[in-house]
């Protein structure tokens, strides 16, 4: 569904992606996994160009380059992006919060007037599939940050998307929130066919729910398979400081995975 030929990215000094080759498969549950400044927002933000890459290029399936404008403006148009911090508007309402994703389809002068009663209705589809229907008028600094990020997913559901992106949902949430977010997630994109690339540092959570996890260390590509050929030699050396000149560790890199507990049942 999506190449990358050589794509590498810096920032001033710093290398964030080195030149990397990957092919993204229609269908598959992607999961980017590495330490902190390992790659993984890099990498996930060059599929649709919030950061355009220094070396290399994007193509999709059936449309060419991203470089084309109007290639990039379809593609963002089927892409819904979730963040870590959830980039909602607080003081709207939930509904009005999903509505956002309806936007790509219209002109700026369209968007000033409200919209028509069709996509209304997709956007309260799409807030009654993440569970949140009853909450559909509440202002959205009154939810907590799992029902925030469930916002979230619903405004990327009702931009209809044939790719999601997903940078680091669950960093920011309990370890029985984040599974539970992580399957709703994983169940709404297997039932819709939605290809998904979702960056985490949980191991545990990537080898539960990714078709095939990418692995990423100081910029490059070191794991590449099925999660159940997932070492723990291949974890060590995702997750080990990385050293510097002076031989000391660097800060950056000394984050360990976060190893989740399984408290599905716990309620957000």
């Amino acid at each position: 569904m999506i190449q990358l030929n050589d794509v590498s990215v810096q920032f001033k000094n710093v290398t964030a992606l080195q030149p990397t080759s990957l092919t993204f498969q229609q269908g598959q549950f992607v999961v980017l996994l590495g330490a902190s400044g390992a790659g993984k927002s890099t990498l996930l933000r060059c599929l649709n160009l919030l950061r355009e890459p220094d070396t290399g290029s994007i193509e999709l399936a059936g449309l060419g380059a991203l470089c084309n404008r109007k290639v990039l403006q379809q593609h963002r148009r089927q892409t819904g992006m979730i963040f870590q911090q959830h980039q909602l508007i607080r003081r709207h309402s939930a509904l009005q919060n999903v509505l956002m994703g309806r936007l790509g389809y219209h002109s700026t002068l369209r968007t000033l007037f409200p919209l028509s009663g069709q996509e209304q209705a997709i956007a309260l589809h799409s807030l009654e599939r993440v569970g949140l229907l009853h909450k559909a008028l509440s202002r959205v600094d009154q939810l907590s940050g799992g029902q925030q990020q469930r916002v979230g997913i619903a405004r990327a559901l009702a931009q209809q998307p044939h790719l999601i992106l997903a940078d680091e949902p669950v960093a920011s949430l309990d370890p029985a929130t984040a599974d539970k977010i992580l399957a709703l997630l994983h169940r709404i994109c297997k039932e819709d066919g939605i290809s998904a690339v979702v960056s985490l540092h949980q191991v545990e959570l990537a080898k539960r729910y990714a078709d095939r996890i990418i692995g990423l260390a100081h910029g490059r590509v070191v794991f590449d398979g099925a999660p159940a050929a997932l070492t723990p030699t291949h974890i060590t050396e995702l997750y080990e400081p990385k050293t510097l000149a002076t031989g000391k560790p660097s800060e950056r890199s000394t984050r360990v995975p976060f190893f989740s507990l399984n408290l599905a049942n716990v309620e957000d």
